[in-house]
């Protein structure tokens, strides 16, 4: 099929190399124009492109999407099909209508749970034992169209978003072969979602990162496990900020008062902290200003006896 891609950021890469892989002619690429990035600011490519420049595929990068450019880009590639994933933009109606056979999207969720910007982060978050991906046809709304398939995963008790990211960007690429195949064939189904289960994804922002350890013990476990790699949980210890890359509940301490929350406890020279109810093991830490450190090998050098309340 003549196919014209969609996509941005690292989990949209694995679709296009599949779409090239199965021999698809990809026509065009679109992706968001390139970003200063790091602390000397430098202009980088976004990985969609850097893949699409190595196959020598033409590349286009619109500011915006309903001034009749992006329009005329597309119109002029004539492609069958649009493939969108992680784009970053919502598609106008114009755009929507050029391909014969539709546009598609790979959502990292099992839809309707889970729409918008973040939802691998926010199934981590809420502790949700199962992930996946859906293909659907795309129309107006955010992540709304009739959808094609579904591929669920196990979520892991420690697994965090950037974990599950690298599977799901995996499976998002076998489930649009799949899809490609049936929209070739002529047979792909459409299922239309049902809007009353739906949840919408806020964006993550660093302020949401704070640790309440008035909690459970396993929400603030997933609030770990959901804010890594980015923007990150944290808490104070002292006058400096402490970051926890990892963690692990012990399961001996569910469900019990183990201590004031944020208070450091034994835990045979274990990095634990109590919570509302629970205890967690603070495994992979990081002093404001300092290197990532083991919890134990941290709570060593820092001296941090039990009683100290983090927070």
């Amino acid at each position: 099929m003549r196919i014209v891609f969609m996509g941005t950021p690292d989990f949209a890469v694995p679709c296009l190399q599949k779409i090239l892989d199965l021999g698809h002619e990809v026509v065009g690429v679109f992706t968001q124009p390139d970003k200063p990035v790091g602390r000397k600011q430098i202009l980088t490519p976004p990985p969609v492109k850097e893949l699409a420049l190595q196959h020598n595929i033409p590349v286009f990068q619109p500011a915006k999407m309903r001034d009749g450019t992006a329009l005329e880009m597309l119109q002029s590639l004539q492609p069958q099909l649009c493939v969108v994933v992680a784009y970053g933009r919502i598609l106008p109606p114009d755009l929507l209508a050029v391909p014969p056979l539709g546009c598609i999207n790979i959502h990292g969720s099992l839809l309707p749970h889970y729409r918008g910007a973040a939802p691998i982060q926010w199934t981590v978050l809420n502790g949700e034992e199962l992930g996946g991906v859906t293909s659907m046809y795309m129309d107006e709304g955010l992540d709304t169209g009739d959808i094609i398939l579904k591929r669920s995963t196990p979520v892991g008790e420690n697994e965090t978003s950037g974990e599950l990211f690298d599977r799901l960007c995996l499976l998002g690429a076998e489930c649009l072969a799949e899809t490609l195949e049936l929209i070739e064939a002529g047979t792909a189904p459409r299922t239309p979602q049902n809007h009353e289960e739906a949840t919408l994804t806020p964006i993550l922002n660093k302020e949401m990162g704070r640790i309440d350890f008035s909690k459970s013990a396993r929400e603030v476990h997933n609030l770990v496990r959901g804010m890594s790699p980015w923007p990150g949980a944290f808490t104070k210890c002292g006058e400096k900020l402490l970051k926890i890359h990892q963690s692990r509940l012990l399961p001996e301490a569910e469900g019990k008062v183990c201590g004031q929350p944020g208070e450091v406890i034994a835990d045979g020279g274990n990095f634990a902290v109590a919570c509302g109810t629970g205890a967690l093991r603070l495994t992979v830490v990081q002093l404001e200003g300092k290197s990532r450190l083991e919890g134990e090998t941290f709570l060593r050098g820092s001296r941090l006896e039990p009683g100290f309340i983090l927070g």
